[in-house]
């Protein structure tokens, strides 16, 4: 009814967001981790990345509102600033360097992140100002390259041994709560949103809020255990989901 799109790219779209939304539920990040390799196969990187925004922000606001109570806002507001500042340079990047290139330079270090967390690594105490503006710094610079910004987030929080995943869930929501406000801006004022793309996005956003409601009930029930074998699970996927080598099978 909204989309111009082929049936079959429409397809592809709508599958994103069944499976993005039910991983965002559950973890409380992941979608544009799986959304994004899906959607760039059928439509231009700075499409896909206006997409994802459109699609997400409602909720990121809905559901930020909620968990901003819990979360550690010294700690999302430092990793905010950093971000906002990187941001535009991830989307000059985008816009005007080969994206093969960097594509498989973010997928090797996640790939590498991962296993790192799966073996049992963990760091003890709470982070530095340092390794906090870091991460900061790489979730905006994902950000503008991908949409990415949560990845760099996921394993900074899912390697410390204090955090739970609630209080994880909690920082991760409060941190898209005002990351949406500041990315919706600089991608608006950079002209990357369509009328087309945002008919995309009206087109799957009730899929996609619908997987995100029951993603969420199966978090309220699963193990501290199961969150983290899943949030390793969704990362790793996403990693392996960008490597341009796929390109060709997924389009």
């Amino acid at each position: 009814m909204f989309s111009s799109l082929p049936q079959n790219d429409w397809l592809v779209i709508a599958l994103g967001a069944v499976v993005g939304g039910l991983t965002r539920g559950f973890t409380g990040f992941g979608f544009a981790m799986i959304f994004m390799p899906l959607a760039a196969s059928v439509l231009p990187p700075q499409a896909a990345l206006a997409v994802i925004w459109a699609i997400d922000a409602p909720f990121a606001l809905f559901l930020g509102g909620r968990n901003f109570r819990a979360a550690d806002k010294s700690s999302v507001f430092l990793l905010l600033a950093a971000a906002t500042l990187l941001f535009p340079v991830g989307l000059y990047v985008l816009i005007h360097v080969d994206p093969y290139i960097i594509r498989w330079m973010i997928s090797g270090l996640v790939i590498a992140a991962v296993i790192g967390l799966a073996s049992g690594w963990r760091y003890h105490g709470r982070p530095g100002v340092g390794l906090t503006l870091s991460v900061g710094s790489l979730s905006g610079l994902f950000n503008g390259l991908a949409s990415l910004s949560g990845l760099p987030l996921a394993l900074f929080w899912l390697s410390s041994q204090t955090r739970r995943p609630a209080e994880i869930r909690a920082d991760m929501q409060t941190y898209f709560l005002f990351s949406t406000f500041v990315s919706g801006a600089i991608l608006a004022y950079k002209g990357i949103f369509t009328r087309e793309t945002l008919l995309i996005a009206l087109s799957v956003m009730p899929i996609y809020g619908l997987m995100l409601l029951l993603g969420t009930r199966g978090y309220r029930i699963a193990s501290e255990a199961t969150f983290r074998r899943i949030a390793y699970l969704v990362i790793a996927m996403a990693a392996v989901l960008s490597l341009p080598v796929l390109d060709r099978w997924l389009r």
